[in-house]
C-alpha cells in the first residue's frame, strides 16, 4: 500500500563492499570485466553487475525472512478469531462424510456468531449451497476449501481499491475519523511511523481540540516517531488549527499531514457537522484535499463497527478504513463483514501494541493466517 511512497534504491560500487574471498566463476567474471570497462566513461559496467549478483540474493533472502516472521505474528494474533470461527467449523466437520442441511445450517449458525453477518452469512452459504446442489461440493473438507475460496472472493479487485493517490503536487492530507477509545490518536502515531520509514516528511495536526489528553497524546507520538505538531490551546476551533496548519505545511513543503480529529459519541449530530465543516474547510484550503478520509474502528466491538462505518460514510465520505486490537478479539470476522457491506478499502490492521502491529492490509495474507493450522491448504 505504501509501495508507491518508497523511494527507489540505487545499488552503489562505493556502498556494497565485495567479499575477499570469490569463487573461482566470479573471479573469471572480473577478469572479463578489465575488458568490458567503458573508456569513454571510465565506467566498470560488468563490475556494477558484479556487485548487484552479491547484493541481491541476500536482500531477498532477509526479506523472505521477515515476511514468514511477520505471517507468524499475524497468525498469533488472529488465533481468537480462529478458534471463534476456523476452530468450530473443524470441530463441526469432525467425522461428516456428507454434507447435508443441517451441517450447513450449522455452519451458518457458527458465520453469523463470528461476527460475519447476516448478510455476508447468507452470500456465501447461498453460493456454497449452489455448488452441493451442483454435486461440486461432495463433503465437508472440500467444503472448508470452498469457504476459504469464498470469503476470499469478497475481497476481488482490492489492490486496485486500496493504493492510496499521492497528488500530482503539495502534500498529501489525511483526515482521520473515529469515536473516542478505538485507539485513534495511536493509530495516528503508528501511520505517522510508516510513512517516515518510507522515507515522507510527516506533519501531525491535532484538531481534536475538545480533549485536552488527545492534544498531549499526539504530541508525545510526535516525538516519539521524530515529527512536528501543529497544534493550539485546549477549546481552540478546530477548523482554525487546521487552516493554519496546511498554511504550516505548505510553506514547509511537507510531503504528508494527518489530521487527527474530534471522537465524541458517533450518535450525537454535532460532531458530524463539525467534521463536514472540517472537511469543507480542508477542500477550500486546498483543492482535492482531504485525499483520504480514514476512519479508526475497534474491532473488538463487532456489528457496532457496522453501524459507526454507515453513520461517518453518510456525513463526510469515507475512503478508508482501519481496524484496530485485532489481536484482542474473537469477532475478527467483522474485517469480512465491513469488506462485504461496504465498498471502503481497508487500509491497515492494527494486531498489538508496537508501532510494526500496525500492518498494511494484505486480504490473502489474512484468509492465509485466519485458516492457518500447519496443514491447510494455501491458495
Amino acid at each position: 500500500m505504501l509501495g508507491w511512497f518508497k523511494k527507489k534504491n540505487t545499488i552503489r560500487e562505493d556502498t556494497i563492499p565485495v567479499p575477499d574471498v570469490i569463487s573461482e566463476e566470479e573471479r573469471q567474471s572480473s577478469e572479463i570485466a578489465e575488458n568490458l570497462t567503458d573508456t569513454s566513461t571510465g565506467f566498470d559496467k560488468s563490475r556494477e553487475n558484479l556487485i548487484r549478483e552479491v547484493a541481491e540474493p541476500e536482500e531477498r533472502a532477509v526479506k523472505q525472512d521477515n515476511q514468514k516472521g511477520l505471517f507468524k505474528r499475524l497468525q498469533e494474533s488472529l488465533s481468537k478469531t480462529r478458534n471463534s470461527l476456523v476452530s468450530r467449523v473443524d470441530d463441526l466437520f469432525l467425522g461428516k462424510k456428507e454434507i447435508d442441511a443441517q451441517l450447513l445450517d450449522e455452519l451458518e449458525e457458527i458465520l453469523i456468531t463470528a461476527d460475519l453477518g447476516v448478510n455476508t452469512t447468507l452470500d456465501l452459504l447461498d453460493e456454497i449451497r449452489s455448488q452441493v446442489s451442483r454435486q461440486e461440493l461432495k463433503d465437508p473438507q472440500t467444503l472448508k476449501l470452498a469457504l476459504k475460496e469464498r470469503l476470499l472472493a469478497f475481497f476481488e479487485g482490492y489492490d486496485e481499491a486500496a493504493e492510496m493517490k499521492m497528488p500530482e503536487e503539495g502534500p498529501f492530507v489525511i483526515m482521520v475519523v473515529g469515536v473516542n477509545g478505538v485507539g485513534k490518536t495511536t493509530t495516528i502515531g503508528k501511520i505517522a511511523n510508516k510513512f517516515v520509514r518510507s522515507g515522507q516528511s510527516v506533519l501531525l495536526v491535532a484538531a481534536d481540540t475538545f480533549r485536552a489528553a488527545a492534544i498531549d497524546q499526539l504530541k508525545i507520538w510526535g516525538e516519539r516517531v521524530g515529527v512536528e505538531v501543529v497544534a493550539k490551546e485546549h477549546g481552540a476551533d478546530p477548523s482554525a488549527v487546521i487552516y493554519d496548519a496546511l498554511d504550516y505545511g505548505t510553506s514547509k513543503n511537507y510531503e504528508v499531514i494527518l489530521v487527527d480529529t474530534a471522537g465524541r459519541l458517533h450518535t450525537k449530530v454535532n460532531l458530524m457537522e463539525e467534521l463536514k465543516k472540517i472537511k469543507r474547510v480542508i477542500g477550500k484550503k486546498m483543492a482535492g484535499a482531504p485525499h483520504e478520509i480514514m476512519l479508526i474502528l475497534d474491532a473488538t466491538t463487532g456489528q457496532n463497527s457496522i453501524s459507526q462505518a454507515k453513520l461517518f460514510d453518510e456525513a463526510v465520505g469515507l475512503t478508508g478504513l482501519t481496524l484496530t486490537k485485532l489481536d484482542g478479539t474473537a469477532k475478527g470476522g467483522i474485517v469480512v463483514n465491513i469488506s462485504h457491506d461496504f465498498q471502503i478499502p481497508i487500509r491497515f490492521i492494527g494486531i498489538g501494541e508496537k508501532l510494526e502491529d500496525l500492518r498494511d492490509f494484505d486480504p490473502r495474507e489474512f484468509i492465509e493466517a485466519l485458516f492457518a493450522n500447519g496443514s491447510e491448504q494455501q491458495l
